[in-house]
C-alpha cells in the first residue's frame, strides 16, 4: 500500500496540527458532475453501486475534477437492508422504495443476519480497487447508514419528511424496534470492519434522520447504537459520526470513541466548540445552497467559516450532501478556498 501524499484528513481526525484544515464534500461523487451523469445514463443505480470498477471510477471523479482532500467510496446506505434480505428499489429522481416493510416480530426474525456483511463484498472490492487507483493521493473514507436511519427506511418503506410510521414503531413497539436496531447494528459493524480491512482509512456513519428525534428519544433509539459502532471501529480507524439535525447530542457524541462529529448549518461554530469542549474534531457545515452564490462570495464565506471554527481539529465540509444543480466550478471554488486558506 503506497504511503499517503496528503494525510491532512487523518491528521485532523487524530487532533494533530495541520497547516490548513482538510476539505471534502458529502455526495461529492455524483449528480453535479457531468462525468457522473454520463455513467448514470448507461447504468442503473445499483449496477453503479455493485460494479467495483464503476464505483471506483465514480469515487475518483471528484478527486480528479475538484481536488478534494479525501475520497469517499461510491455506495448507498441502503445496501444494509439489501444484505439483510429486504428488497430496495431505486427509481431515478424518486428515491428509494422498500416494497415490503418491517412491521412484526416475524418480519424481524426472517431477516438474514448470517453472512450479511459477506453479501456486501462488492463494496470491499470497490474499496480495494479504489485504494490501488488512488495510489496514496488522498485517504479513502468508507461509510454506512446509522441504525436509526436504516430502521426509518425499513419501517416506512420510503423517504419521508417526518417518518411518522417509523417513529410510531419505535414508540409503540420499543421491544421490536430495539431488536431491529441491534440486528442492523451488528451487520453494520461487520460491514464497516470489512471496509477497513479492504483499505478504508476512516469511516463515516450517516444518521440522516436522527434529527427527527427529541433529545430523550435520541438517547434511547440512536445514541446507544452509534456508540456500539464507534466502540467497535475506533480501535481500527478513525470514526466520524454525522447525526444530522441532532445539535442537542453534541456533548454526548463528543464523549464516544468517535474521532469527529459532523454538523449541519443550523449549528454555530461557537456552540459546537462549547458543547464538544474540543474533545473531538468537528466537520461541516456550509449550507450546500450557498454554493450557488458568486465564486468570490463562496470563497469569502469559506474563509469566515474556517476562522470561526479554527483551523485545528476541523474538517471543512458541507452541512449535507452537494446538490445536483451546483456548477462544478463553484464546487471547485469551495475546495480551492480551503486550500488557499491562511489565517492573517
Amino acid at each position: 500500500m503506497s504511503e499517503l501524499k496528503n494525510d491532512l484528513l487523518l491528521k485532523a481526525l487524530r487532533g494533530e496540527a495541520v497547516k490548513r484544515p482538510p476539505v471534502w464534500m458529502m455526495r461529492q461523487a455524483g449528480r453535479y458532475l457531468p462525468e457522473y451523469m454520463q455513467l448514470r445514463a448507461k447504468y442503473d443505480f445499483f449496477t453503479r453501486v455493485e460494479t467495483p470498477e464503476l464505483a471506483c471510477e465514480i469515487t475518483l471523479q471528484p478527486i480528479d475534477i475538484v481536488g478534494s482532500d479525501a475520497a469517499i467510496i461510491f455506495s448507498d446506505i441502503l445496501v444494509i437492508p439489501q444484505a439483510l434480505g429486504v428488497e430496495v428499489l431505486m427509481e431515478e429522481g424518486k428515491g428509494p422504495l422498500l416494497p415490503k416493510t418491517i412491521q412484526t416480530q416475524e418480519h424481524i426474525d426472517n431477516l438474514k443476519t448470517e453472512g450479511a456483511a459477506e453479501r456486501l463484498d462488492y463494496v470491499s472490492k470497490a474499496i480495494a480497487l479504489t485504494k490501488r487507483e488512488l495510489n496514496g493521493r488522498v485517504p479513502l473514507i468508507g461509510f454506512a447508514g446509522a441504525p436509526f436511519t436504516i430502521l426509518c427506511y425499513m419501517v416506512e418503506g420510503k423517504g419521508s419528511k417526518t417518518f411518522d410510521k417509523a417513529k410510531q414503531f419505535c414508540f409503540t413497539q420499543p421491544h421490536l424496534a430495539h431488536q431491529l436496531l441491534q440486528k442492523i447494528t451488528d451487520a453494520t459493524i461487520d460491514y464497516l470492519k470489512a471496509q477497513v480491512a479492504a483499505g478504508a482509512d476512516c469511516v463515516q456513519v450517516f444518521d440522516s434522520w436522527s434529527g427527527m428525534l427529541s433529545p430523550v428519544d435520541f438517547n434511547v433509539f440512536a445514541l446507544p447504537y452509534l456508540k456500539q459502532i464507534s466502540d467497535a471501529l475506533a480501535p481500527l480507524c478513525p470514526v466520524i459520526l454525522f447525526p444530522k439535525g441532532s445539535w442537542y447530542a453534541l456533548a454526548n457524541i463528543s464523549n464516544t470513541a468517535a474521532s469527529a462529529v459532523g454538523i449541519d448549518w443550523t449549528v454555530t461554530p461557537e456552540f459546537a466548540r462549547a458543547q464538544t469542549k474540543n474533545n473531538i474534531t468537528i466537520q461541516g457545515n456550509f449550507d450546500p445552497i450557498k454554493l450557488l452564490l458568486p465564486i468570490p462570495e463562496i470563497k469569502k464565506l469559506v474563509k469566515e467559516m474556517i476562522d470561526a471554527f479554527g483551523a485545528q481539529r476541523y474538517i471543512v465540509n458541507l452541512g449535507h450532501g452537494i446538490l445536483p444543480h451546483i456548477p462544478v466550478d463553484h464546487a471547485k471554488a469551495f475546495i480551492d478556498a480551503v486550500k488557499e486558506y491562511h489565517n492573517e
